[in-house]
């Protein structure tokens, strides 16, 4: 049996006596025992399935990026407290991305399992949650900048140092690499995010037509346009190299012939 089977089972356990994860300030995770623990058991767990991690002390910069990551790594809406833990496991990293299934209908149900949600209150729910993460992008890229920048720095100064060994280097370049994948991760959901608010205002002014849908689709503009502030951060292909999406399939090619 692999390390990472053994893993899982702790961090399922982990998860389960965590309960639902708690929002704190700003869409961080509140500040607690559990989160930090399987913070740590996400790193050796990435580690293990040779995803970049180091063992470095993250800068207060690097920590605050994971903490602001964590409200789109959530799901937006859900009343599944096990889907809450497994979220949260894989934002941790304990739990590969993989495994994850985007379903653009999963927010629109969620909506409208709570009965006691008029149809006005969905829109107005639907509003504030596209609001929350609109305003929060532009401090999130605010940091992630000031992360990129400060890496291009570390880099930098890697040739010049006397002292530092091959596994100094090492550490100091996978977490440069890892750096990198909450940004990815981040703008990766929130394109995902905006698919499932989308689908949600579609199918809520088909099923219960209101004027508060005009509110909600101007929310849904907001976040939309702010959403592309998170491009320029990272590389277009950083997703893939962070494993959060598969590699595309390369085209086999006609074998070569030569004509004499």
């Amino acid at each position: 049996m692999t390390f990472p089977s053994r893993l899982l089972p702790i961090g399922l356990a982990i998860g389960v006596l965590a309960s639902c994860a708690q929002q704190g300030d700003f869409g961080r995770p509140k500040a607690g025992a559990w989160n930090s623990l399987i913070d740590a058991t996400g790193t050796l767990a990435a580690g293990e399935r040779h995803a970049p991690s180091s063992a470095s002390p993250l800068t207060d910069d690097e920590q605050d990026l994971r903490n602001r990551s964590w409200r789109f790594l959530m799901p937006a809406m859900t009343r599944d407290a096990f889907l809450d833990i497994l979220a949260n496991l894989t934002r941790a990293r304990v739990l590969p991305p993989s495994w994850r299934l985007d379903d653009p209908g999963s927010y629109h149900a969620s909506l409208r399992t709570g009965d006691a949600l008029s149809p006005v209150s969905r829109y107005r729910r639907l509003a504030d949650d596209a609001v929350a993460d609109a305003r929060l992008i532009p401090a999130f890229v605010a940091l992630a900048v000031r992360v990129v920048d400060a890496d291009a720095r570390r880099l930098k100064s890697l040739p010049f140092a006397r002292t530092l060994d091959d596994w100094d280097v090492r550490q100091a370049a996978m977490r440069v690499a890892e750096n990198r994948c909450p940004i990815a991760w981040v703008r990766l959901e929130t394109g995902i995010r905006i698919e499932g608010y989308r689908y949600a205002l579609e199918h809520l002014y088909a099923e219960t037509p209101d004027p508060a849908a005009v509110e909600a689709e101007r929310a849904l503009a907001m976040l939309t346009a702010r959403r592309p502030l998170l491009d320029p951060v990272v590389p277009a292909d950083a997703a893939i190299r962070c494993g959060l999406v598969p590699a595309p399939a390369v085209a086999a090619q006609p074998p070569l012939v030569v004509k004499y």
